[in-house]
């Protein structure tokens, strides 16, 4: 049996396979409301079998909706959809973690409380970006608010009570989403934090906020129950660091130091954040580069096939492997890979927002020779 199909602990949980569901905006939520609904319990539990599901980015607050369609984790209508689809997991055996987002500056404010602008570190817009308005149009990024200080206990509260609420939705777990330009990545790098107090600056200063949710989310459920997602080197929604190896060299080692059960790593060459289907060449390998700074359990995530995943743990680059594109047009993925056959191809047209097509509709194995 290869690596890639023995069992994997992540914190106190034991994983089948290394064959991991990467967690992937969908925009089908019922409306009003952002709500969970039937269709994602089924499209969820058909991919029960891989070894970890991480759910489609779920914002923590209204104010962290970027997107129309997005699912959020802060009303009792959520949570109660949320149950739908965790028990649906569960009854197929799966295992399943939140993410938590906030998206930030990448937002309009039709998506806003109150038609508010959105929220960034600072008063930059992201450059060669855009979002959707909440009736579906496409717009441009705005020159978001910056936040003030006193305001920021307020983000750690809701990242805080979003754990809390997926507690009572009966996840196994939550992931940080620190990743793609959103508002953790956004304090994160230099190029979008040019604040002057204890959130910017400083490295340390400027993973102040990441760090503090971090922490307030171990409050709730322990570190052992935690993953956060990170994209050095990604240039999706405008972001740029001045020094990202000592930057996230520091961020890896300080969620090192708090135990959580893994760092879900994105590789610089999948910067369009599944926008397109090509990868970029000539970039830097985070695995190559951070491997070697973190003693938690490590997955890569960004354009693998089925030969990288054998490849990555075969060779230790990667406890474990996280794929997209490929779980939503192959529900039984896990057993394709194993068995080595072909892959169903995916119709990007489908991705974002619709029903059940390009859905819940990509056939199995056993429905194939049916």
């Amino acid at each position: 049996m290869t690596k890639l199909f023995e069992p994997l602990t992540i914190g106190s949980l034991t994983l089948p396979n290394r064959i991991i569901m990467a967690p992937l905006t969908r925009m089908r939520a019922k409306q009003p409301g952002n709500v969970p609904h039937e269709l994602n319990a089924e499209y969820y539990a058909q991919r029960a079998s891989a070894g970890l599901i991480i759910s489609e980015a779920t914002q923590v607050s209204q104010q962290g909706q970027g997107y129309p369609g997005t699912p959020g984790i802060h009303s009792p209508e959520q949570v109660q959809g949320w149950k739908l689809v965790t028990d649906a997991v569960h009854q197929k055996g799966g295992r399943i973690f939140l993410q938590l987002w906030h998206v930030g500056r990448i937002s309009h404010t039709s998506h806003q409380p109150n038609g508010a602008l959105p929220v960034a570190p600072s008063a930059i817009a992201a450059e060669n970006s855009g979002t959707y308005t909440a009736d579906w149009q496409e717009t441009p990024i705005l020159v978001p608010r910056a936040l003030e200080t006193e305001e920021i206990s307020g983000i750690v509260a809701d990242f805080k009570a979003g754990a809390e609420n997926a507690k009572a939705a009966g996840f196994d777990g939550v992931e940080v989403h620190g990743a793609n330009g959103y508002l953790l990545d956004q304090f994160l790098q230099d190029g979008s934090n040019a604040r002057t107090d204890r959130y910017g600056g400083s490295i340390e200063n400027r993973a102040r906020l990441l760090l503090e949710v971090v922490d307030s989310v171990i409050e709730v459920w322990g570190n052992d129950r935690v993953g956060v997602r990170v994209s050095p080197y990604n240039a999706f929604n405008g972001m740029r660091d001045s020094d990202p190896i000592k930057l996230f060299t520091y961020v890896l080692g300080e969620l090192d130091t708090r135990g959580v059960a893994f760092v879900h790593l994105i590789e610089p060459r999948s910067s369009f954040a599944g926008m397109q289907d090509e990868s970029l060449e000539d970039t830097p390998q985070a695995t190559s580069l951070f491997r070697h700074t973190l003693k938690t359990v490590l997955i890569s995530a960004g354009g693998h096939t089925p030969d990288s995943a054998y490849d990555y743990t075969e060779n230790n680059l990667a406890d474990a492997v996280a794929f997209g594109r490929h779980f939503i047009s192959n529900p039984d993925l896990p057993e394709r890979i194993r068995n080595l056959l072909p892959l169903n191809s995916y119709d990007r047209a489908t991705f974002y927002g619709g029903d059940t097509k390009g859905y819940t509709d990509y056939v199995s194995l056993k429905e194939q020779v049916a």
